[in-house]
């Protein structure tokens, strides 16, 4: 029956097919424009680069407007209780501000307003028949039948982890740790054992102080190390001026390259280069000893993800088998201003053993700069053990302000930003992420990686396998990952250097993607990103060497475990719930597009196969593949309660919404 569906569609055995038409495609691009912490489309970024814009411009508002990703006008705005009460009250502390407070005092009304608490299912409650999750203590009813306080059948994600709830009486599961004696008085429990156990286990890291963000703001953070490196790179731009000396517009092409690298031959297959582009760069620092090495051979790597990549997707991945992380895509410029969203994506978990922060800039006075404040605030308290340089991203708003994949284009700056980052950062390692090229046909990531490893001493290279122009619509390029890699190991050889990790990227779906790739390439490793996205398990293949076929129980299982990670982090209380149902929303809006590998008729699964209409083996596995955002929803409201009438969800792929916004 599969022969009977179009090209590039799953091949779902026919007993499960309902009809041979494929779902609309994905837009994997418009879904990769950088969004802001809380939803809003960045517009911050000023267009510096003069390539085909005559100098030196700033996009108006309406500009910036066009210029935003796919359904530019979504909004999540913050639902708050009816009436908010005190954070000190709620925590059972007294309040300095006495009568002039704006918060209420009054912890009768608050609770006599609040919403009754949410049940948080467990792992028992949960089956892949309808309702999917019962209350067994209730007597059979859905968790949308959620309990008071005075029942104490809830559990909070936040004290069951820590042995305390930092929400107090505002926690949406305050049954879980509050007791009511006869008199009515309401009093906060604490398990202070585990409280003590958990310290350091359950401690998020990387908090920004508030004089840290006060002397950002005025421009007063100390920055030594920055203002010598940028008089020194001042002094040898004026050396040249007067000597003449053009040292960066030196081309680098084949003639440069010593006869035994296979840069040549890899020039010959990838077409004509832009001079421009392959500008050269006076020498930099050597790669430095004292630096940590990055021994990530074997190891697996989850990519940095703008949005969804959040702390709490992080953190699941990281339970099936990531070994390194990566925070989402941070503006240095936004770090330099004191944004508290920008500050809050560098946040970490205890349980990340190995996790980096990755900086968008254009120039060394901004990357800089960001990289020792970043390096001074977090890496003395051992909060980052790498970071990441993006030279990939491929939107419009990233690439026209000259960040991003346009610094392929700019080898000669990249250069000197790798270079100043590295000394800011002391012993902290800098890596890069690059795409082939720019423009099809012009790859030149080969000559970039040779001066990265060689000259400018990064930490680790990561390269995926498409050109900026190109984004999703083609196969990545795992045969020119390869001879990348082969002209590295040769000039580290040459020199007698040892051998930085190389990463590849692109397409991994599977074990079989995963370790053939690995085997053919010589990669160290495989940057997995939408992989994890539509099937986060796959970690958990690519460590047993095998293909899980899932139940839907056990996906559902592993949406908890979101829903769990997501209040500890962005809390317990009607703010918090609501702000995780987003972000779970977020990841239905990619796991959907999982298709079980026990429908297929051969394996591997392609990630950029399309899914015909299909039902699942059960009922729960036809839900979860449900496109309708009005189901993901559905399933989130399974482990956060219904959803408030105020609350909409807007994918940023998809154009159907949940709630006021499909209603346009």
């Amino acid at each position: 029956m599969s022969a009977t569906l179009p090209p590039g569609t799953a091949p779902v055995k026919q007993q499960f097919l309902l009809s041979t038409a494929v779902l609309p495609p994905v837009d994997d691009d418009a879904a990769e424009g950088s969004t802001t912490h809380n939803g809003a489309p960045r517009v911050d970024v000023v267009n510096t680069d003069t390539r085909g814009t005559g100098g030196r411009t700033k996009w108006t508002k309406a500009q910036k407007k066009e210029k935003r990703g796919a359904n530019k006008g979504r909004k999540f705005g913050k639902v708050h209780d009816q009436l908010e009460l005190c954070w000190r009250i709620a925590n059972g502390k007294i309040c300095e501000h006495g009568d002039e407070c704006r918060f209420t005092h009054d912890v009768d009304a608050y609770l006599a307003a609040k919403p009754k608490d949410i049940r948080f299912p467990s792992i028992t409650d949960i089956s892949d028949v309808p309702p999917f999750i019962v209350d067994a203590e209730e007597g059979g009813s859905t968790v949308a039948d959620a309990s008071s306080l005075d029942h104490h059948h809830t559990t909070c994600p936040s004290f069951t982890e820590s042995g305390f709830c930092r929400l107090g009486l505002k926690c949406r599961f305050l049954g879980a740790h509050a007791k009511r004696d006869a008199s009515g008085v309401i009093t906060l429990i604490e398990d202070e054992e585990k409280r003590a156990q958990t310290a350091l286990s359950a401690t998020e890291l990387n908090f920004v102080s508030a004089e840290t963000l006060k002397l950002l703001r005025s421009k007063k953070y100390p920055r030594p190390i920055t203002d010598a490196y940028l008089e020194e790179l001042e002094a040898a731009k004026e050396q040249e001026e007067r000597t003449g000396d053009g040292g960066d517009d030196v081309p680098m092409d084949a003639s440069n390259v010593p006869p035994h690298s296979p840069t040549e031959l890899i020039t010959k297959r990838t077409g004509a280069s832009d001079s421009s582009a392959q500008a050269d760069t006076p020498d930099v620092r050597p790669r430095l000893p004292e630096k940590r090495k990055l021994s990530w051979s074997g190891k697996s790597y989850l990519a940095p993800l703008t949005t969804v990549g959040n702390l709490p997707f992080r953190r699941l991945c990281v339970t099936l088998g990531a070994d390194i992380t990566c925070g989402e895509m941070g503006l240095a410029t936004s770090f330099l201003t004191a944004s508290t969203s920008e500050f809050s994506l560098v946040r970490r978990h205890p349980s990340e053993t190995m996790f980096g922060i990755q900086l968008a800039g254009n120039k060394p006075s901004t990357l800089v700069p960001t990289a020792e404040v970043l390096g001074r605030e977090f890496g003395d308290a051992g909060g980052i053990d790498f970071v990441d340089v993006n030279c990939g991203c491929p939107i419009d708003l990233v690439f026209k302000s000259g960040s991003g994949s346009a610094l392929l284009d700019a080898p000669a700056k990249l250069g000197k930003i790798v270079a100043g980052m590295s000394r800011a950062l002391g012993e902290i390692p800098v890596t890069i992420k690059l795409r082939t090229g720019v423009k099809d046909g012009r790859n030149n990531a080969h000559k970039i990686m040779l001066r990265a490893a060689t000259e400018w001493g990064v930490g680790c290279i990561t390269l995926h396998g498409r050109t900026r122009q190109q984004r999703y619509t083609k196969l990545a390029d795992w045969e020119y990952i390869k001879q990348c890699v082969d002209a590295v190991r040769a000039r580290e050889a040459d020199e007698g250097l040892s051998p930085i990790p190389i990463f590849g990227g692109g397409d991994c779906f599977s074990s079989h993607d995963y370790w053939t790739n690995v085997s053919s390439t010589g990669v160290d490793g495989v940057m997995i990103g939408r992989g994890a996205l539509i099937k986060p398990w796959i970690f958990t293949e690519v460590k047993e060497h095998r293909e899980w076929d899932i139940s839907s129980k056990e996906r559902l299982q592993l949406i908890g475990k979101f829903a769990e990670f997501g209040l500890s982090h962005f809390g317990t209380d009607t703010t918090g719930v609501n702000t995780t149902r987003r972000f779970l929303c977020e990841a239905l809006s990619f796991q959907y597009r999982y298709v079980p590998i026990g429908l297929l008729e051969h394996l591997p699964a392609k990630i950029n196969d399309r899914a015909p209409a299909f039902k699942g083996r059960d009922e729960l596995e036809t839900l979860l593949a449900s496109p309708s955002s009005q189901d993901w929803v559905k399933i989130s409201e399974m482990f956060l309660g219904p959803a408030p009438e105020s609350w909409s969800f807007t994918p940023k792929h998809k154009s159907n919404a949940h709630g006021e916004e499909s209603q346009g």
